[in-house]
Formats: C-alpha cells, structure tokens, sequence
C-alpha cells in the first residue's frame, strides 16, 4: 500500500521529455537569428556583387582618364553630359521601347507555355510523356550557336530580318521553363487536389486555372524575372538578325565602340544607362516575388 502511494505522489512521476537544443553555428544568436558572422558574409558578398555597377557609375561619370585608376571610389560630375551624348549618339529612345516590347512579350509567352507544359508533363496522363520530357531535356544541351545560321535562313525565308518578330518568335518557349516548372508542380500539387476539382465538375483547363496557377505563381514568378533578365541582356541573336536602324537596347550600345578609340566613360555611361530599368524591376518584383513564394509555401 505504501509503495502504491509513494507512485502516486508528484516526487515519483517522471519528468517530461526535453529535447536537447542544438548548438547554434555562423554565427547565430538566440533564437535561431543569424548572427554577426553571417550578416558579415552577406554583407561581404553584397559589396562584391555591388563594386561592378559602383565602378561603371563611377567611370562613366567622369572622363576616359578616370579608368586609369586601379580602384576608383568616387564618382565624378559628367554623368549627366556623357548620357546626353549617348542619347545623341544611338538611337536610345527607340532601342529602350524595343527592348521593352521583346522581354515583356517573350517573358510573357515564356511563362504562360512552360505552365500548361509544365503542368501536362507533370499532373496529367498520355502516351509518350517521358520520352517527350526526356527530348525536352536533351534539347537543352545544344549549343543556342549551332541554331543561328539555319534560323537566319528561316528568317529571311519569312522576310523577318530586321524586324522585332524575329527576335521574339524563336524565344516564345523554352525547354529550361518546361523543365523548370514541371519539376515545380510534380511536388506542389496534391494528385487528390486535382481529383477532387474533377469530382466537382472542372474541366482540365479550369482545373488548371483554379488549381495549378494558383500553385504555381512563385515558381512563375521566378521563372518571368529570369527570362525578362535573359531577353534584356540578349546580344547575339538581335545583333545578327536585325538592322542598325531598329536595334535592341544591348546592340545599341554596341554602336558605341564602333571606332578606333573608345571613350569608356561614354560606353559605361549606356550601360549603366541599361541596366536602370532591370534595377527598377527587381525593386518593383522583389516584394511581389517574396509574398508570392510565402503564399505558395506548404506547411509540413
């Protein structure tokens, strides 16, 4: 009787499991927050990601003598009258609106396609799916330069050279987005998701409207920034297919070091003069992006 009652008594219960706390590492403070070494090496990163576009403002802020510093820091007064001269120099008003029009509707077409792709390689039933996927995949190891020739002669067969049409046509879809977003979906959809929109009366395609896209925006979303990136920076394929007379921003600013002396500053001035509208971009997308990839964010 007394060994029973010694059990009952609180002395003689057993203490409630806790888990060991694992040690922190890099520098993280309490709370699982990255600590001081870790904000160091970001921040380290940042600068050396930063010091590029800091020297070309620099540089083209002041003369052509101002590239024969090793390091320079500050930026000179002559912005200002060096992007004035490229203004005046290439046609930049009109190469801008080109390259606006090619990468809004190339990342456009790019991210609508490579969905439905995307989202039939991965949800949806049909004979020949794999060895699709597997020659999707395998077209991504040839080189994009073994293409140019036979599309030129494509192009001017069709009477395209010198227009955007050619440059926006061959880039509608790409095998990296149907890959990139058919792996997105394999996981992030519940096959009893789609099930049960079927059982309630969608069709396929509403199905995927009410049920893949709204999955599927951070993945599109990271996929549209990286393919605007992609079709703003293109240089080759626009230098060749189109005319001087109707150029993309990038073979604009290659009109600029067209002689035998190069005035660096002038030519850092365009580029900087570029690369504006992508800084904006990822200011404006950056929130958008984030509140979209914690929004599709499953909870395990």
């Amino acid at each position: 009787m007394s060994a029973t009652l010694q059990r009952a008594t609180p002395e003689a219960s057993p203490r409630p499991y806790q888990p060991r706390r694992r040690k922190l590492r890099f520098g993280a403070g309490a709370g699982n927050r990255p600590g001081f070494l870790l904000y160091g090496l970001l921040g380290a990163f940042v600068l050396a990601t930063a010091y590029p576009l800091w020297w070309s403002f620099v540089v083209g802020s002041g003369t052509n003598a101002t590239r024969g510093e090793t390091l320079p820091m500050l930026p000179g007064g002559n912005f200002l009258s060096n992007a004035a001269i490229v203004l005046d120099a290439i046609p930049f008003w009109k190469a801008l609106g080109n390259s606006l029009i090619v990468s809004c509707v190339i990342t456009l077409s790019v991210v609508t396609f490579s969905t439905l792709a995307g989202y039939a390689f991965a949800k949806l039933r049909f004979r020949g799916r794999d060895g699709l996927m597997v020659f999707v995949i395998a077209t991504m190891a040839i080189p994009t330069q073994l293409g140019i020739i036979p599309l030129f002669m494509v192009m001017r067969q069709l009477g395209w050279t010198g227009e955007l049409g050619a440059v926006i046509v061959p880039m509608l879809v790409t095998a990296f987005g149907v890959f990139f977003m058919r792996q997105y979906l394999v996981d992030v959809i519940p096959d009893e998701l789609i099930e049960a929109a079927r059982v309630d009366g969608a069709g396929q395609f509403r199905t995927f409207l009410t049920v893949a896209v709204p999955a599927a925006r951070p993945a599109m979303a990271i996929l549209g920034l990286f393919t605007f990136m992609m079709a703003w920076t293109d240089y080759l394929w626009p230098l060749i297919v189109l005319n001087p007379g109707n150029p993309t921003l990038q073979t604009a600013l290659g009109q600029l070091q067209s002689g035998y002396y190069i005035d660096y500053s002038i030519v850092l001035t365009g580029a900087v003069m570029a690369t504006i509208p992508l800084l904006i971009l990822f200011v404006v997308a950056g929130k958008q992006l984030i509140s979209g990839i914690m929004q599709g964010a499953v909870k395990g």
